[in-house]
């Protein structure tokens, strides 16, 4: 995933040593590469990128879970999630066949336009097919996935007190060696340093934060950030800064605050609270960084102090 990956838990007295979870968590990386990278020409995904329009093919379970989910997120956004935005990615500089970051020719993004759209991807049984030539990139979801998984396999070992964190999303169930609950701190958009905006105790929750402020490119004072509403063909470009969800599951936290994202301060919003979503926004502000949390965030984080402006750079 070109990032990193961090493990922290209480070992259980005979529990594993440090080498076999070490193992594991390696061997479910490796597997989840294997099969989602589009920066490998030999993993799933990236063989089903290339078939042309019409085509089919046998897919794990672990691939229709997510385009399930996926799914679900697209219809729910209208259109705006869609996992087939991979001719966008790469035409604007984000992506892996990109050449460099810049705004594109219009025609060029017509073209791209033309071979998006995850209606016209489906599963057949155990195939996935697809009418037009698009290709999927699971990178929205897929590190929430990831932090899943791990999590679920260190339990499975005996390991009930943990924290996993892979490329910023993270996961934390039980407590620390003393018995206190795990510290998780949502941060403040800077691209120039981290600085923790809230520290937070959790026990069994998900965390994902999506922001606009870490891979992004400027030009003619305007800025173009990775995360792209499909209906526009053309990343966002709205005041909310980032955005951070909180779920028992990480990969449903990832792919709501991906979407969340992309809706803005606004529309994300209001979808936020009728979805009865745990989330944190952070909206640029003449003064700094405005934050602000939903109801169902009080309930399940917990009433905290979040200050109503945040000084800082935007």
């Amino acid at each position: 995933m070109g990032s990193s990956y961090t493990i922290q838990y209480v070992r259980p007295v005979e529990g594993p040593s440090v080498t076999q979870v070490q193992q594991e968590v390696d061997a479910i990386l490796a597997d989840i590469d294997q099969q989602f990278s589009t920066y490998r020409g030999d993993s799933i995904v990236a063989r089903f990128n290339r078939l042309p329009a019409g085509s089919c093919q046998a897919m794990p379970a672990d691939v229709l879970k997510l385009v399930r989910l996926g799914d679900t997120l697209w219809r729910e956004s209208g259109g705006a999630f869609d996992l087939s935005v991979e001719p966008l990615l790469n035409l604007w500089g984000f992506g892996p066949q990109a050449r460099e970051e810049k705004i594109p020719d219009p025609q060029r993004l017509r073209e791209a336009r033309q071979r998006v759209g995850q209606g016209h991807l489906r599963i057949d049984g155990e195939q996935l097919c697809k009418d037009i030539a698009l290709e999927l990139d699971f990178n929205s979801i897929a590190a929430g996935y990831s932090v899943d998984r791990i999590a679920g396999r260190l339990q499975e070992m005996g390991i009930d007190n943990v924290l996993v964190e892979v490329t910023g999303e993270l996961k934390a169930v039980g407590h620390k060696p003393d018995g206190s609950a795990w510290r998780v701190a949502v941060e403040l958009p800077r691209e120039d340093r981290q600085i923790a905006q809230q520290v937070l105790s959790i026990d069994g929750l998900g965390v994902s934060t999506s922001g606009d402020y870490r891979n992004y490119f400027e030009e003619n004072g305007r800025r173009f950030s990775h995360t792209f509403d499909a209906r526009l063909g053309r990343p966002v470009a709205h005041s909310l800064a980032a955005v951070t969800v909180f779920d028992p599951s990480t990969l449903v936290a990832d792919g709501y605050s991906t979407l969340l994202l992309i809706l803005g301060p606004e529309e994300g919003w209001e979808f936020a609270v009728a979805q009865d979503l745990a989330a944190v926004f952070v909206v640029r502000a003449d003064t700094g960084f405005v934050a602000r949390v939903t109801p169902a965030f009080e309930r399940i984080v917990g009433v905290i102090e979040m200050p109503d402006t945040v000084a800082g750079e935007n």
